[in-house]
């Protein structure tokens, strides 16, 4: 029979041999792990291939702007141009159904944002609308969606003779009117704004320095990020969806004028495809083939320093049936340029 010193001595190195097991299984597991980082980093996966789903995309529609001749140099804060993954994501944008009820849509639109539903006719898809209360019309496209309003300040000059809002209680004002007609999405809520404060000279609405010297404050609304990337548009600093807001709280005051056109994005229907090298771009770039976004104050023949340049998404105001991305240039003198960033081989005609 086992005595208890000797069940004692039996249990001790059980313990023991448990004890150098576990150290035993650790440290293979480390070597193992080490082994397989190591492996992966000699000879990594191959990349998944871009699936280029929708085939040959359409070309971006820029709009043609005279752009003089300028010459550029590259001083970024990483010192030249920065890493770039070599594919993106291109969302699809359904387009929207035209049928004849467009007008009775347009109708119900316009009564939602408090304006008569009776309408005069400008061309085959322009309808104009006037406001029940205040001297504002709204012109809108019953083909695309897209609408315009604008107050007769001659009329009633009333919006303009209290100080505006602040951005935060302005673009709430726009949240709230658009809301009321189903025209708020969510990559507008989820998207930044800026303003800009404004005041009257000659008639005309001109930059304001402060909230205390402004008659009115401008609101642009911009989509949320797509893919971890900012969306831009046509002109830097100018959303597609804006509107001037009064500080007068009477409903059909509040706002002067404004723009929305908001073409929508299904997240859910996209694909990949593959990007230009950041080479091939600044040379594309540097020798003039860009879209000028924003021009500053540059002036023919000047030499402009890039500072900074990134990837975006295109949001053309338009309907352009994909969200597509460009390369962004911004550089001294507030300027600023696009050049799209999918590799030239997969645009159509």
């Amino acid at each position: 029979m086992t005595t208890l010193t000797e069940a004692s001595i039996i249990s001790r190195k059980g313990i023991r041999y448990f004890i150098y097991s576990i150290i035993i299984f650790i440290i293979l597991r480390g070597i193992i792990l080490t082994g397989i980082v190591i492996y992966k980093k000699v000879f990594p996966p191959p990349p998944v291939p871009p699936t280029v789903s929708f085939g040959k995309l359409t070309t971006l529609p820029f709009p043609e702007k005279q752009k003089p001749v300028l010459n550029f140099s590259l001083e970024t804060a990483e010192g030249g141009l920065p890493q770039f993954p070599d594919q993106l994501k291109v969302f699809f944008m359904p387009k929207q159904p035209s049928n004849l009820l467009s007008l009775d849509f347009a109708q119900d639109r316009a009564n939602r944002l408090g304006f008569n539903i009776e309408a005069q006719q400008l061309t085959e898809s322009l309808y104009k609308f006037y406001h029940k209360t205040s001297p504002s019309t709204m012109e809108t496209n019953i083909i695309t969606g897209s609408f315009s309003l604008s107050y007769d300040l001659n009329v009633d000059p009333s919006p303009i003779s209290v100080k505006p809002p602040l951005p935060e209680i302005a673009r709430n004002s726009i949240k709230s009117l658009l809301s009321g007609a189903n025209l708020y999405p969510d990559d507008l809520e989820g998207g930044r704004f800026e303003h800009n404060y404004l005041k009257t000279e000659s008639g005309d609405f001109i930059p304001a320095n402060s909230l205390s010297d402004a008659n009115i404050i401008r609101v642009d609304l911009f989509r949320k990020n797509y893919d971890n990337l900012p969306t831009v548009t046509q002109t830097t600093g100018k959303g597609n969806v804006w509107f001037m807001v009064s500080g007068v709280k009477e409903r059909g005051k509040e706002v002067v004028a404004g723009e929305y056109h908001y073409f929508p994005v299904d997240e859910t229907q996209m694909a990949t495809y593959p990007i230009k090298t950041a080479d091939i771009v600044w040379q594309e770039f540097s020798s003039g083939n860009y879209y000028p976004a924003s021009l500053g104050t540059t002036a023919e023949g000047e030499s402009i320093k890039i500072r900074k340049v990134y990837l975006a998404y295109y949001d053309a105001g338009m309907y352009t049936e994909f969200l597509q991305p460009v390369f962004v240039f911004e550089g001294d003198k507030n300027f600023v340029g696009y050049i799209p960033a999918v590799v030239t081989d997969y645009y159509g005609e």
